[in-house]
């Protein structure tokens, strides 16, 4: 914690001024009425960014529904002289501020406008609007701002690092056919502990399966807790399946999971049909006992049985539970990555 509040130690301005690109005829906030305008640009924009998914309509619907997202000020669209929208800068305070802040960025150009000095104006307005928002917090917590990208998007890592933020973790996305034999893992067992039912996740869980998340990835970096709406948000979406999400439960509290959801919309993009693995994690008074593997791998032999071809899953190549090499071990292979640029305050 600082001594300083982030009011004194991070130097923002009082006013963020708009961005300005002779190709962009209007900058203004976002509202939940530009959803379909919003959604051409996010379309056009993924078939470039990461063909093998889609950003789901939902994602950019609960820019506009959620608490701690103020669109007037948080959001800006611009739009192009036929009321087309070429370019969105997004940015986010993450809800959890008990122990670190943490700001995020993201924005988007339209394919056909890029390379023309627009996405530079755009990441300037994000910035300073993330710099803003922890000021304005006036908090003596440690302060970061977080912007991802894929590794071929060069451009924007370049464009962020010209802002301060530079590269810090890398992420693998794996893939495993289902087709492959699925190894039977057992649980390790400790003298005298109490059997651990291994079981798929149910809504009266809801609140269970969310303390179970927040202790497990508690020391994983660029973690912090999921406060209950934001949890709503994910467990009661409509991507979430139950029926191919695994919870280890003890004395009926759940000790690991591995929690999957379907975006048919993907399938089509990506040549097969799969479930996206979104976590997977052991409390840390239950690690060393298998849990994971035995989670996982009931998560994929219930993908396998309701039909699926492949799972899917994002890890940290550094995480400090050593996950990447367990998934390889359970026949995920690494296909694109992704790295996360930091910038410390």
């Amino acid at each position: 914690m600082s001594e300083k509040s982030t009011a004194d130690r991070i130097d923002a301005p009082a006013v963020v001024a708009p961005p300005q690109h002779p190709a962009v005829a209007i900058w203004r906030s976002a509202t939940a009425d530009d959803v379909e305008l919003i959604m051409d640009l996010v379309q056009a924009a993924d078939r470039i960014d990461h063909p093998s998914w889609l950003t789901p309509r939902e994602d950019v619907e609960e820019t506009f529904e959620s608490s701690w997202i103020d669109p007037i000020r948080d959001t800006i669209l611009g739009l192009d002289a036929e009321g087309r929208a070429v370019a969105m800068g997004g940015v986010m305070v993450h809800p959890s501020r008990d122990h670190h802040l943490h700001a995020y960025f993201t924005g988007r150009v339209h394919p056909e406008l890029r390379g023309r000095g627009i996405g530079r104006e755009l990441m300037r307005w994000e910035h300073e609007r993330a710099l803003q928002a922890l000021a304005e917090l006036d908090s003596p917590l440690p302060a970061a701002i977080f912007v991802y990208a894929e590794e071929t998007d060069v451009a924007a890592r370049h464009l962020a690092e010209r802002r301060g933020l530079r590269e810090e973790r890398w992420f693998s996305t794996m893939v495993r056919d289902l087709a492959l034999e699925i190894p039977t893992i057992e649980q390790t067992m400790d003298v005298g502990a109490s059997a651990i039912d291994i079981v798929v996740y149910d809504s009266s869980r809801k609140e269970a399966a969310r303390l179970a998340r927040n202790d497990a990835f508690r020391d994983h970096w660029g973690s912090l807790e999921t406060p209950p709406e934001r949890w709503s948000q994910f467990v009661d979406g409509p991507f979430l399946r139950p029926d191919l999400s695994w919870l280890a439960v003890e004395d009926d509290r759940i000790v690991a999971f591995a929690l999957g959801s379907v975006n048919e919309e993907d399938w089509a993009v990506q040549g097969y049909s799969s479930v996206y693995i979104d976590l997977i994690g052991v409390t840390r008074d239950r690690r060393g006992r298998r849990l994971a593997p035995v989670v996982i791998t009931a998560l994929l032999r219930a993908a396998r049985a309701a039909g699926l071809e492949k799972a899917v899953l994002d890890v940290d190549t550094e995480s400090p539970t050593g996950a990447n090499s367990l998934y390889g071990r359970l026949g995920f292979e690494p296909t694109e990555r992704s790295v996360a640029l930091v910038a410390h305050h």
